[in-house]
């Protein structure tokens, strides 16, 4: 009865609002039952309170059991016929309770929406980003198809980037009923005057501070790996260590392998685990070297698929230390006992402070394991430089000429606050800080609301009921008609004839997904008209301006201006250059800006047209154009610049890219090449991490059987599954052969042929192919691998069998006979198995030799 799914608890039918109300409690109780639990007293008054109709607020600790609340709310609003929404602050989180949900209510009940990923979107239960339920409410407004929101990590309403996505549901969805959940929510009078008037029904605040797993402090004062190694000895784990930027925690993890932190048998069942894993991406050989050594790394630098593999080994209770930063706070579902802050301050990007008493509660809030510790145990680490100079006291405080010459060591003289005991004791007995409004007015927005009916009005309504002051609400409103005029201006809407002037549409030639989701979409409108579409790099050239729209990752376009800065620096030395000229002459350095002054010159024009907008906006950049123009892979583009501790960093901007590209891109101004870009990006990133979609396919298989959602680690990718994108992808690993073979790299050539037959003594050797590419070169000159050779004109598929390839790559030459081809074989079951396109060099065909 256990591993029943809750929908074989559903009442089979239900007459009067009294009687239905009082059945689905009776069928959601049975089910509590079964599964041998039993409800705390705010879970019993959130679920009755729901049942009976109105709005809650659910405050109560970490672990106290939000999520079977929540899990409540989506059985009765099955039971109903409603539809139901959870919506969650990061996708990590809205995977992991997507996966959650197919286990509990049948992967054909519940869908998921995030932006990157839509899988079953017309589900009765859908999990999604807070994003996405924000532009359904603006698009549709009371009319959306939205009967229950659940509202998860609610405290995000304050986030300054992204709490206007929270705020979005509570001004619009009138007939929806709302749980709003956090365990650091403050004073919530706002919000419970917020929701009663918004949808005309009651709503009860249920608040506890009881925590099932009480917690106890502690302040270290002694070297970090030194609290760890007690930890682990006293059986304190797992260890939650939280780090607050991903090279610390990248770099304490690895000082950690030098600790023995597991037995050979937990060694064994780790490896056990992770047998038939993949860790093919260049850091992934570390992630394993961690993972079989017990500890886990977590942030936001990894790909999604290694996250889910340490969340699933802490979840079978395998790591004993998980290294992470302070996004594992996020409800994101990793039992840990001991929480370990290594500081008490943060770097928010401008300046360093001490943490908010909400994130250090949402943080601490994690220790402590339901069902298995009486008590969580949470520790702040003193400041390094404490530590280090009270050891150095200890040493020499019987002897007063050493405690004469004593050194001590300063604190660090950048991204550090100072902070003592008292601070940890105030961080513990403060309450939470009130959650500060952070609406905004966007090009999106205002698309969405527009295309209702008496947009205007809406949009006008929507600033009117915002959680603003009147000042700032005055001000949102100047702005919203500025962009209004601007979007009118570039013919994105128009007034609707039939209506008499009334309504607006939204112009028809627009592409069906079209979006502006990026403030600078309109922008890019402009700058792609001002592009000549006969250049022979058009296409390119619309790549750059969709890289300046997006936000700079830091890290890469810092590597790429050291690497810049080194070609230089060894040039200048080899002409004789004075030291000082060469350092002048490196601060005049910038990453690479493709057309940086065509950008420049055309952002300026439409910054003078729109004064709302940051003259610093714009941000070009050269990432997904110098991976295409060099074809480039993922792996190579992580080894060439050091990417490995943050592949997940370079996953994320080339999906913003991709989305750009085929979202925000005009139909019309996509030729060929451009075409082929976007498969190309699309390519990649199916193929680096597909793995949430892979979950869902294998849930949907008729033979699965529902268990619960901790039991396997992501497998392998079927990377056949789409032929169109797999088809990119064997074009893709066809050229990388003829890229090696043009540049003469004939190791590295042999070495894809032996890989890919699986035969060692291939007699396709690094000499055997010098002595062919010799003679060929007499008749045709040298392999061009430029992108007119990359053109999909000089590939060729033919289907042997459903399961059997020929491939052809056509060589184009510099002499421009192109009557040679390299040509392969492919299986369908051996490029499931390894997870990439798998081809077997069968020869070359054609040409004079």
């Amino acid at each position: 009865m256990e591993s029943a799914l809750l929908t074989s608890f559903l009442p089979r039918s239900l007459d009067g609002a009294q009687q239905a109300a009082g059945v689905v409690l009776d069928q959601f109780l049975a089910y509590v039952t079964a599964k041998n639990l039993t409800l705390y007293p705010a879970q019993e008054e959130a679920i009755l309170a729901l049942y009976e109709g109105a709005n809650v607020i659910l405050n109560t600790p970490t672990g106290s059991g939000k999520s079977m609340v929540a899990t409540a709310l989506h059985f009765e609003s099955l039971a109903r016929g409603r539809r139901s929404f959870y919506t969650a602050p990061i996708k990590a989180l809205a995977n992991e309770k997507f996966l959650a949900l197919c286990s509990e209510f049948g992967p054909e009940n519940v869908g998921m929406m995030t932006g990157d990923a839509s899988v079953n979107p017309k589900a009765p239960i859908i999990c999604c980003t807070a994003e996405i339920l924000a532009n359904m409410a603006l698009r549709m407004g009371a009319d959306a198809t939205v009967d229950d929101v659940i509202m998860d990590e609610f405290h995000y309403y304050s986030d300054r980037e992204r709490g206007v996505a929270w705020q979005i549901p509570l001004l619009t969805l009138t007939r929806a009923r709302f749980l709003l959940m956090s365990a650091t929510l403050g004073d919530v009078a706002r919000f419970e005057r917020c929701l009663t008037d918004l949808t005309g029904k009651p709503t009860q605040v249920v608040k506890s501070a009881v925590r099932p797993v009480p917690l106890t402090f502690q302040y270290k004062e002694t070297p970090l790996h030194e609290t760890i190694q007690d930890l682990i000895g006293a059986g304190k784990y797992p260890v939650y260590m939280v780090n607050f930027t991903q090279r610390e925690c990248a770099e304490e993890a690895q000082n950690l392998l030098s600790v023995d932190v597991c037995s050979r048998d937990d060694k064994a069942a780790i490896a056990a685990a992770l047998e038939g894993v993949r860790f093919s991406s260049p850091y992934g050989q570390d992630i394993k070297r961690m993972l079989r050594h017990g500890i886990g790394i977590h942030h936001a630098g990894l790909l999604p698929k290694y996250r889910v593999i340490v969340e699933k080994l802490a979840q079978k209770g395998l790591l004993k230390v998980i290294c992470g930063t302070d996004t594992l706070g996020v409800g994101v579902n990793v039992p840990i006992r001991t929480v370990v802050f290594t500081k008490l301050c943060k770097f928010d990007g401008q300046k360093a402070t001490i943490l908010t008493v909400r994130d250090f509660h949402q943080i601490a809030g994690r220790a402590g394991r339901k069902g298995f510790d009486d008590q969580g145990l949470v520790i702040a680490q003193a400041p390094e430089h404490v530590i280090e100079n009270l050891r150095a006291e200890m040493k020499a405080q019987n002897d007063p000429k050493k405690m004469k010459k004593l050194v001590r060591k300063k604190p660090p003289e950048f991204g550090f606050v100072m902070w003592t005991k008292d601070t940890f004791d105030k961080l513990i007995a403060s309450e939470p800080e009130a959650l500060v409004s952070r609406f905004q007015v966007t090009h999106g927005m205002l698309l969405n609301v527009l295309s209702r009916e008496d947009g205007c009005g809406q949009m006008r309504d929507l600033i009117r009921s915002s959680h603003e002051n009147p000042e700032a609400k005055y001000r949102h409103g100047r702005l919203a008609f500025k962009m209004f005029r601007s979007l009118v201006e570039r013919d994105i809407i128009g007034f609707d004839r039939e209506s008499g002037g009334k309504n607006l549409r939204i112009n028809l030639n627009l592409q069906e997904d079209f979006s502006l989701f990026h403030q600078l979409a309109l922008y890019l409108l402009d700058a792609v008209k001002a592009c000549d579409p006969y250049s022979p790099d058009y296409a390119l050239d619309i790549l750059t301006l969709g890289e300046s729209i997006i936000e700079n990752p830091e890290l890469i376009l810092r590597r790429q201006l050291d690497r810049l800065k080194t070609e230089k620096m060894a040039q200048m030395k080899s002409e004789g250059m004075e030291y000082e000229e060469r350092m002048a002459e490196l601060e005049k350095l910038e990453y690479p800006k493709p057309n940086r002054d065509f950008i420049y010159e055309t952002y300026n024009a439409f910054v003078a047209a729109h004064p709302w907008l940051s003259a610093d906006n714009i941000k070009p950049k050269s990432i997904a154009r110098e991976m295409y123009e060099n074809f480039m892979n993922f792996p190579e583009y992580v080894r060439e610049y050091d990417l490995q501790r943050s592949e997940g960093l370079l996953l994320r901007y080339l999906s913003e890219v991709y989305k750009v590209l085929a979202q925000t891109v005009p139909a019309t101004a996509k030729d060929d090449e451009m075409e082929a870009i976007i498969d190309y990006f699309g390519g990649i990133i199916r193929q680096v991490d597909s793995s949430l979609l892979d979950e869902w396919e294998k849930m949907r298989n008729p033979d699965y059987v529902a268990k619960p959602a901790d039991d396997d680690l992501p497998g392998n990718t079927d990377i056949t599954r789409n032929k169109r994108e797999f088809t990119v992808a064997t074009r893709n690993e066809a050229f990388h052969f003829i890229k090696s073979l043009a540049r003469r790299d004939f190791k590295v050539t042999a070495e894809f042929i032996r890989e890919n037959s699986g035969n060692p003594d291939d007699p396709w050797t690094a000499e055997k192919l010098k002595e062919w590419y010799d003679n060929y070169i007499l008749e045709h000159g040298g392999i061009l691998y430029d992108r007119t050779s990359r053109d999909r004109q000089f590939f060729l598929v033919e289907e042997l069998s459903p399961v059997d390839w020929r491939v052809s790559q056509t060589l184009v030459d510099s002499a421009g006979h192109h009557d040679t081809r390299a040509v392969f074989l492919l299986n369908f079951d051996v490029c499931r198995e390894a997870g990439r396109p798998v081809l077997k060099f069968q020869g070359f065909e054609g040409g004079e030799n």
